[in-house]
């Protein structure tokens, strides 16, 4: 969840590096940042509470060599202290660490009975002790032969939980890092190499990469990197990969935020998902009408595509799909069979809840297809078959682009199975055409924004494929704008949420040119009548509506425009309300911690 960014070369502004690697990953979310260097034999630290901001490392000695973090506090509050990296007794050994550490109260008692000096309150200390306790301590007794990297192995193997750590010295010069869990990446330079938690955070400096796997440790030299097997110490091969996304695509531009740019980068990625998707979709088709049951997995904002995605396959491919959210699914999953066909949805590839029930799928014999934005991310090297969403990073952690990506190849692999791919090529070229629309007209919302910035409640209805439109603009105005907003289908307004409607209660309703539009519009009507303020987002105007948005009609592919008109309403809130739409309080961009 947090972000890790490492330098080994011959410059000799690496804290400086590390600090902007560090500054590039403030969109997973974090409370505190530090740096570790080392210069002259010693280790230097500094490490602040708060936003990384417009901090400078100038005044850390210059180096070669460094390695930095973002803090999301989870054991012991938000302290400098608390911060990482944290060092050993000896300060010689520094560790920073993603995860959590489920026995570091029986180790910590331990090193304490040893003698071992704890000064902050996290479970990422005991990583830092450990390892000296295996290094220094066997060394100070004469036993000969220990190495570092040795001391890492052997302390990592006594965690329990899933965790990355990443171990810099005095001595050895390189980077120690092993992968359980969180998500880690290796980056090669020409006489200089890289760490990092999130491939997008190298671009600037390569696009030649390894994604390490669980189990996995990797020593990086400045001229050399080198993998093993954390249990057994045994070699292995170096798989690079190169990524597939450019510099540009991973800083704001002209933006004021990365959401308002990501947001305009959907019609042109349409466009593109139109043109190039067919062949994925085409081959996935064939697959899933081979499978004996197919299930769709997916957590937040991917959960409502995969909502979306039944609801297309059953429109359009008059075929069954099921789906669920992907922390649930590993509940109920005893009926898969190697026949089966497992499709997980996710933007980043590294979501904890959706690894471990494709994990447990996999254990069955199920397929699994993933549809991911994040090439080499782990969802995709556990997939049987991949589809890249191919929108490029997102680093808002509210999810835009990468969800419309998702209802694109949904739709494009719903028409497939109907035998008709090329209409649902022509459909996302009319979503693209009616959402480029839409985004260049702000005066939509600006009388909107000031009617709702004070509002404590928004309710949000649909029906058919305007429910999970209706779910995902109600998590987008909570994620950002921090309005509670509920999203819910427009037929269970009787069977309770009719209640807390009252005189002003703001009511947004969409109501697309399909079968739903009549039932939609008596759920609308029920709220006025209770003196519900209308906010109807339609292809026409009706008199129940107080407010209006016009959004035209592209058939089934209308969902992805009006879910563009639930990203511009809960941004321009947010702005209004003077926050901030990238980094939400208390979220961060993939969940890698249970």
């Amino acid at each position: 969840m947090c972000g890790i960014f490492g330098y080994i070369g011959p410059r000799t502004d690496a804290p400086k590096i590390v600090l902007e690697g560090l500054k590039s990953l403030e969109y997973r979310g974090y409370d505190s940042w530090g740096v570790a260097v080392v210069a002259h034999n010693t280790i230097v630290v500094k490490k602040k509470t708060g936003k990384i901001g417009d901090a400078t490392v100038a005044d850390m000695p210059k180096s070669s060599f460094a390695l930095g973090h973002t803090r999301w506090a989870t054991h012991g509050g938000v302290t400098d202290i608390n911060a990482h990296p944290h060092l050993d007794c000896t300060r010689t050994i520094a560790v920073v660490h993603n995860g959590i550490v489920e026995n570091y109260e029986n180790l910590k008692k331990q090193l304490i009975a040893k003698g071992h000096r704890f000064i902050s309150e996290t479970d990422t200390e005991v990583i830092a002790h450990l390892i000296e306790n295996h290094y220094v301590s066997l060394k100070r007794g004469g036993l000969k032969g220990v190495t570092l990297i040795q001391a890492v192995r052997t302390a990592f193997l006594l965690l329990q939980g899933l965790n990355a750590v990443i171990v810099i010295d005095t001595k050895s010069r390189q980077f120690i890092a092993i992968r359980n869990g969180s998500p880690l990446v290796i980056g090669f330079g020409k006489n200089e190499n890289y760490l990092a938690s999130d491939p997008a955070a190298l671009l600037p400096h390569t696009r030649v990469v390894q994604f390490l796997e669980d189990g996995e440790m990797a020593i990086v030299e400045e001229r050399k990197i080198t993998f093993k097997n954390v249990k057994t110490g045994k070699g292995l091969p170096i798989k690079k990969q190169k990524l597939n996304w450019t510099v540009s695509q991973s800083d704001k531009g002209n933006y004021p935020h990365f959401m308002l740019k990501e947001i305009h980068e959907q019609p042109e990625a349409l466009r593109d998902i139109a043109k190039t998707g067919a062949t994925g979709a085409l081959r996935l088709a064939r697959a899933i009408k081979k499978s004996y049951g197919t299930y769709m997995v997916g957590c937040g904002s991917a959960s409502y595509a995969c909502l979306a995605g039944s609801y297309l396959f059953s429109k359009i491919a008059k075929r069954h799909v099921n789906w669920a959210i992907g922390s649930e699914f590993g509940y109920h999953l005893n009926f898969l069979t190697p026949k089966s066909t497992v499709i997980a949805i996710s933007q980043s590839g590294e979501t904890m809840d959706i690894l471990e029930s494709v994990k447990k799928a996999k254990t069955r014999g199920a397929v699994i297809v993933a549809i991911v934005n994040v090439l080499g991310s782990t969802l995709y090297r556990l997939a049987d078959d991949k589809v890249l969403i191919g929108v490029g990073p997102e680093k808002a952690v509210a999810s835009t682009k990468a969800l419309t990506g998702m209802i694109a190849h949904l739709l494009l692999l719903s028409w497939a199975l109907a035998g008709d791919v090329k209409k649902g090529q022509a459909m996302l070229a009319q979503a693209a055409l009616v959402s480029e629309k839409l985004l260049k007209n702000k005066k939509h919302f600006a009388t909107l924004v000031q009617k709702l910035k004070d509002v404590t409640h928004i309710y949000v209805i649909g029906r058919g494929l305007s429910y999970p439109a209706a779910l995902e603009a109600a998590i987008k105005i909570k994620e950002i704008s921090y309005i509670h907003a509920e999203g819910m289908a427009a037929g269970e307004l009787k069977h309770g949420p009719l209640a807390l409607v009252e005189k002003g209660t703001p009511c947004i309703a969409f109501l697309p040119n399909d079968e739903t539009y009549g039932a939609n519009l008596a759920g609308a009507m029920e709220m006025k009548a209770r003196g519900g303020y209308i906010i109807g987002i339609s292809f026409k105007p009706h008199e129940v509506f107080d407010y209006y948005i016009p959004v035209k009609d592209c058939r089934e592919a209308t969902l992805i425009p009006n879910v563009i008109v639930a990203q511009l309403l809960a941004y321009y809130l947010t702005l209004e309300r003077g926050l901030d739409p990238d980094m939400p309080r208390n979220l961060a961009k993939s969940v890698t911690v249970k």
